[in-house]
């Protein structure tokens, strides 16, 4: 089970200084945690803020729903335990190429 939460850029802002300790909004945070009685399962969180998507579609030249369905994949990836450098290096990572086969599909 995952939960997917829109929330505006104070609130992603807060919860990126409380747990992971950035100054500012982001577009996607993700938490993975076990729990539950059943061991295949999987259990996360994924807040996404949809203003950041908005720029970041706008400075990227693609829609914004793509932006959207673009940082769901990214979060579910990271809840599943998949990672990937910061900056730059990111969009050459494996997690990043995965993301985007799975886009590839959706769109």
């Amino acid at each position: 089970m995952i939960s997917v939460a829109f929330v505006g850029a104070a609130a992603i802002a807060s919860i990126n200084q409380k747990y992971l300790r950035h100054r500012g909004p982001t577009d996607v945070i993700s938490f993975g945690f076990a729990g539950g009685g059943n061991r295949s399962a999987v259990i996360g969180d994924i807040y996404i803020c949809p203003e950041v998507a908005r720029a970041n579609a706008r400075s990227q030249g693609v829609t914004v729903t793509e932006e959207l369905l673009r940082l769901v994949v990214h979060g579910t990836l990271h809840v599943l335990g998949y990672d990937h450098p910061a900056r730059v290096d990111r969009m050459k990572s494996p997690m990043w190429r995965r993301q985007e086969r799975i886009l590839a599909r959706v769109v």
